[in-house]
């Protein structure tokens, strides 16, 4: 096991001002993480710690993060739009996602009892990296700015948080990023939004928290 994800389990992910706090969501959700944890290495996963997340890859390929949302733990699948999920017991995390695919728990309860199907999902991640599947593009051009789709890509974890929100604040953020003439700009308005797009937040829900406190 990868000592970082003991940390970061006991610490949180250090991707808000909650780090090292009771509110941190992942202290909330840890009973979940850890039981997944081993369900996980059990499938023949090597575990890393990438972009403050507990990642699993497959011969130096990503095949799936744990994280701690606001309202829930998941177990997100890069790929997951390639597997097979009769009972429908995947989640797409937003309109705009492509490729993956989460798994949502709020009790340590679902992950005993659903224990043979994720690992029957992580079989099947696998198999698909092994086969060299990709997810076909999409057919139609994606809304996002340029500099967004850009730190998706750089950052899954991000993306997860991103796609969570409802598709009102992925469209209040949207516009917002778009807006500047300048990409530079744009990247700045992306990082300044981090925190509260991790809380699962609209653009404007501390604003109007503050006017209600």
């Amino acid at each position: 096991m990868n000592p970082q994800i003991d940390t970061y389990l006991l610490e949180g992910c250090g991707r808000c001002a909650l780090y090292q706090t009771p509110d941190c969501k992942v202290h909330r959700w840890a009973p979940i993480l850890r039981a997944l944890r081993p369900l996980v290495l059990s499938c023949g996963l090597e575990e890393s710690y990438k972009w403050s997340q507990p990642c699993y890859t497959w011969q130096g390929k990503n095949v799936l993060i744990l994280t701690a949302f606001k309202d829930y733990a998941a177990l997100t699948f890069f790929k997951g739009a390639l597997l097979q999920d009769p009972e429908g017991l995947l989640v797409t995390p937003g309109a705009h996602s492509r490729s993956g695919r989460q798994m949502r728990f709020t009790e340590v309860g679902q992950v005993q009892a659903q224990a043979d199907l994720i690992r029957a999902f992580i079989f099947e991640a696998i198999e698909a990296e092994r086969a060299g599947l990709q997810v076909p593009p999409p057919t139609d051009a994606e809304p996002w700015p340029a500099e967004l789709a850009e730190k998706c890509a750089e950052d899954p974890a991000f993306q997860a948080a991103f796609e969570a929100l409802t598709p009102g604040r992925q469209r209040g953020y949207i516009l917002y990023f778009s807006q500047p003439k300048q990409a530079q700009t744009r990247r700045k308005r992306i990082g300044k939004c981090l925190p509260q797009i991790f809380q699962g937040e609209g653009l404007h829900d501390g604003y109007r928290n503050s006017r209600k406190a």
